[in-house]
């Protein structure tokens, strides 16, 4: 049966893994993970994402040699690697599986031309999402643009089962380069992140299994109880398979309505995950523009310049945006948001929609300064549901909350963070400070070390209400 690479990429795990699976059919199989080559700051990734990485490799490394194999890990340009390991071992096919993203798909055509050249069979396969590409269509055969009718086609498709766990690997003897750390990248982490690891991640699905899925509906949007599933990090590193997370949501104990409610909830909660890559599959440019047309024309108080590289912005903006970043605009609830992003590389989502909003709507800069900056930051950071949702936040993407819904923070705060223990939590200025003044503006600091409110929300939203008129207009 020859020799196989399965490559490795956003499916770091050897339970029902689709393209690990195929590849084991060979006599051999050459597991390999390619490391980037960038260093430094990076626009699109930092130290939070990349320490889980590391922490998924060691594991997914310890899980192989379980299974009689070993995880060889390389360096460098993938089309490039991959020849290289085709020339050393004979391979004579490529698994992988197939990446959503723009730079991904582009890299998988490299692969295929190459591939070709040598004389190698290419099999990319589905596994990052249920259903993929042009899976879900509208009656007419094109994608769909609204989220409801998305859903509804989506929930229509017979979903495909869980696979089959690899039993044993046999590997070659093949050069390999040592597990990574972060000096890799050049990068440290403050961060303390959440556990990586396909162990990990399996005892967190069994933990919100076992309980939280059930209330999810009800303690979902309340940062301080954390009620979500803690899954988005496995489900971007493909530590959990989609599909064996679903399978179990639906054998859940889930007797009265209200639990069935709360299931269904989360399972909606996947399709807007896969909702956002097929756009993205379809669309790629919305990682370069807005997605509705109409909202191109907003003058964002900082902007890309048109042709350029170049930030164009007013005097005050970065400032304004540096305050945002550490968790400094004198409104608590977004200061908290983006001081528990800085501390785990984790935000919680209610917390992710106010502190959107806050910039967008609030402080008027673009809402790609924030896709960045949280792409930076999240352990968790998926290039589709982030800019599905700065754009939602925006109001500049598809099924974007209307532009005169503009969240007030002091009334987010009151709805979901009455008593303000997610506040105090991450910030102890404000330990002190009785509830009811965390969800109002004060003329008199909350607290000695706490910052006055860098805005009044009323008038910003005057500010944004205008801009949104003068582009329609």
């Amino acid at each position: 049966m020859g020799t196989a690479i399965h490559w490795f990429r956003r499916d770091l795990r050897i339970a029902d893994n689709t393209a690990l699976n195929a590849a084991s059919a060979s006599d051999h199989v050459l597991p390999v993970y390619i490391l980037s080559e960038w260093n430094g700051e990076h626009a699109w990734c930092g130290a939070a994402r990349q320490e889980f990485l590391c922490g998924c490799l060691t594991s997914l490394h310890r899980n192989l040699e379980a299974k009689g194999g070993r995880l060889i890990i390389r360096k460098g340009r993938a089309a490039v690697v991959l020849e290289q390991l085709v020339r050393e071992t004979g391979a004579d096919a490529i698994h992988f599986n197939r990446d959503p993203d723009p730079a991904g798909r582009a890299t998988e055509i490299e692969i295929t031309t190459m591939a070709a050249r040598l004389g190698v069979k290419v099999h990319a396969h589905k596994d990052v999402a249920m259903h993929e590409r042009d899976e879900v269509l509208t009656g007419e055969g094109s994608s769909f643009r609204v989220f409801t009718p998305y859903s509804r086609a989506w929930a229509k498709l017979k979903k495909p089962a869980p696979g089959r766990t690899l039993a044993r690997i046999s590997v070659p003897p093949v050069r390999s380069d040592p597990l990574p750390t972060l000096a890799h990248w050049g990068l440290t982490c403050g961060a303390q992140i959440i556990e990586p690891g396909e162990s990990a991640a399996r005892k967190r699905l069994s933990l919100f299994l076992d309980g939280s899925v059930l209330s999810y509906a009800q303690r979902r949007d309340l940062p301080a109880e954390d009620g979500g599933s803690r899954l988005s990090q496995d489900l971007r590193f493909g530590t959990l398979s989609i599909r064996e997370v679903y399978a179990k949501c639906q054998q859940t104990g889930a007797r009265t309505m209200t639990e069935k409610a709360s299931v269904a909830t989360f399972i909606n909660e996947l399709i807007w995950r896969e909702f956002y890559m097929q756009v993205l599959w379809r669309w790629p440019e919305v990682l370069k523009h807005e997605f509705q047309p109409a909202t191109r024309s907003l003058t964002w108080r900082a902007h890309w310049r048109a042709g350029s590289d170049q930030w164009c912005q007013d005097a005050k903006a970065h400032g304004d945006f540096t305050r945002w970043c550490c968790g400094q605009t004198g409104f608590p609830i977004v200061d908290a948001g983006m001081r528990q992003l800085a501390a785990t590389g984790y935000m919680h989502n209610r917390v992710r929609m106010i502190v959107a909003m806050f910039l967008t709507k609030d402080i008027r800069l673009w809402w790609m300064h924030g896709e960045s900056w949280f792409m930076q930051k999240l352990v968790d950071g998926e290039i589709a549901s982030n800019n599905g949702g700065w754009q939602w936040s925006a109001s500049t993407g598809t099924d974007a909350a209307p532009y005169f819904r503009i969240q007030n923070p002091w009334s987010q705060t009151k709805r979901f963070d009455r008593d303000g223990t997610y506040i105090r939590r991450w910030v102890p200025e404000l330990r002190d400070v009785p509830a009811a003044k965390l969800c109002a503006p004060s003329d008199t600091p909350l607290a000695k070390a706490y910052p006055l409110p860098m805005l009044d929300h009323h008038a910003a939203r005057n500010a944004t209400l205008e801009m949104f008129a003068m582009a329609r207009d």
